[in-house]
Parts: structure tokens; C-alpha cells; sequence
């Protein structure tokens, strides 16, 4: 089944959420698969799991307490934000597998701009490596195979968070989503441990050499996740 893409352009982010709420309330078995796409004016959102201590001193910028997993993160002009209303059950694959694969798509769009990303164990998004972000070379934090079951404590020594997850799963569909940093103000990242995390470091596309405009890095990753999360 293909997926009904939608650039909202700048769109309010509490309307979104309500409105990505509803779609997925009223969702029937026929109901299409959606990419909704878009950027929103500054706002700081706590996931289900944030905890007021990472938030430092968010001034200004309002604070939207969410519903999707994860800590708190900073959105905000230049960074393109998609939100994929997928139906899991009828996709026929399940959420790690799903993770996964909105991953490889913001993978595949760094890639299109001659940046390797790369994922971290323990903590879910895309980072860069700081010192070059052209290196394809192997990072020892990457995610691996462990004995033991518990999840490895991260470790982002050297690196630059350059995209962050935050998903909802309800009756089977996926809402909330991916964040891709293009070329926007990173100074509110240091109002806040992003994702939890004191001292990681927040790029974006422009920081690391790429000139590209958000519509182009919207186009990109938006073609990538309908491929990625296509059947």
C-alpha cells in the first residue's frame, strides 16, 4: 500500500499532535498510510519519560508536555520534522523493525548529502561524527549483538546528534516521529539535555558543510521513509 505524503509547512505543534491523535483514533482497516511533513516554531517537548531535571532553563520557549516516548528535545525552524501514521499490523512488521527503518531513511538522506550517519546502542536517532562526518568508518558505540540483555549505557564521545526519534504506538499505528536538523538556531539544545543526555552535542546540516534548503531535506527524507516504510 503506498503512503499519502503531505508537506505541511509550518504548522502548529500542539494542533499536530492533536490532529496525528485523531487520525489515528479513527483509523478503519482501509484507512491510508500517511507521511505528514513538516517545521514548527520553537517549542521544547517532554516525552512520556522526560523528567523536569534535563529541562535548564527553557526561558522564553514554550514547554509541551507529549505523549510520545523519550525525553525532551528542542523543535524549531530549519529542522525538518516527519511524522509517519503507519498501520504496523497491515505493514506486517513490528516496532523495533519499525525504528529501524525510519533510521536507515534519515541514513539514506544524509547519504544523499555526502554525510555518513550513524546509530548509537542504547539510545535511538542518527549521530554524525564530529571530526569528519564524511567517514564511513565503523563506530565502536555502534549498536551489537550483546550476551547479556541489558541495553549498553551510550556513548557519544565524539559525535553530534543530528537527528532524534520519539514515536507512539496506538491500536497497532505509529504516530509522532523523526526530527532531521537542517540548517536552524541550535542554541535551545543548550537549554536542555537533549534526550536525556547532559553534554551531548546537537548539530545540524549546515554545521557540518551542507548548504541545502529545508524544502530539499524535506523532499529527501520524506521519499526515503515512504520507501523505507512501504511493504
Amino acid at each position: 500500500m503506498t503512503i499519502d505524503t503531505h508537506n505541511l509547512g509550518r504548522a502548529d505543534y500542539a494542533s499536530t499532535v492533536q490532529a496525528m491523535q485523531d487520525y489515528t483514533a479513527q483509523r478503519t482497516a482501509d484507512t491510508p498510510d500517511a507521511l505528514w511533513v513538516c517545521e514548527h516554531a520553537p517549542v521544547f517537548t517532554q516525552g512520556l519519560a522526560g523528567k523536569s531535571d534535563h529541562l535548564l532553563h527553557p526561558g522564553a520557549i514554550p514547554v509541551v508536555a507529549t505523549n510520545r516516548g523519550g525525553q525532551v528535545t528542542f523543535h524549531g525552524p530549519g529542522q525538518v520534522v516527519a511524522y509517519p501514521l503507519i498501520d504496523l499490523q497491515r505493514a506486517g512488521y513490528f516496532v523495533k523493525e519499525y525504528v529501524y527503518r525510519v533510521e536507515e531513511a534519515v541514513i539514506r538522506t544524509l547519504a544523499h548529502f555526502g554525510i555518513t550517519g550513524h546509530r548509537v546502542g542504547g539510545a535511538p536517532g542518527i549521530y554524525v561524527r564530529l571530526d569528519d562526518p564524511h567517514s564511513h568508518a565503523m563506530l565502536p558505540q555502534r549498536p551489537q549483538k550483546r550476551v547479556d540483555v541489558s541495553a549498553p549505557i551510550p556513548d557519544f564521545e565524539g559525535l553530534g546528534k543530528i537527528a532524534a526519534l520519539g514515536i507512539k504506538v496506538s491500536r497497532h499505528s505509529t504516530y509522532h516521529g523523526v526530527a532531521l536538523n537542517v540548517a536552524m538556531d541550535l542554541e535551545p539544545f543548550a537549554r536542555i539535555n537533549p534526550c536525556g543526555y547532559a553534554g551531548l552535542q546537537t548539530v545540524d546540516l549546515s554545521t557540518i558543510g551542507v548548504q541545502t534548503t529545508w524544502d530539499e531535506a524535506a523532499q529527501v527524507l520524506g521519499q526515503q521513509l515512504s520507501i523505507r516504510l512501504a511493504r
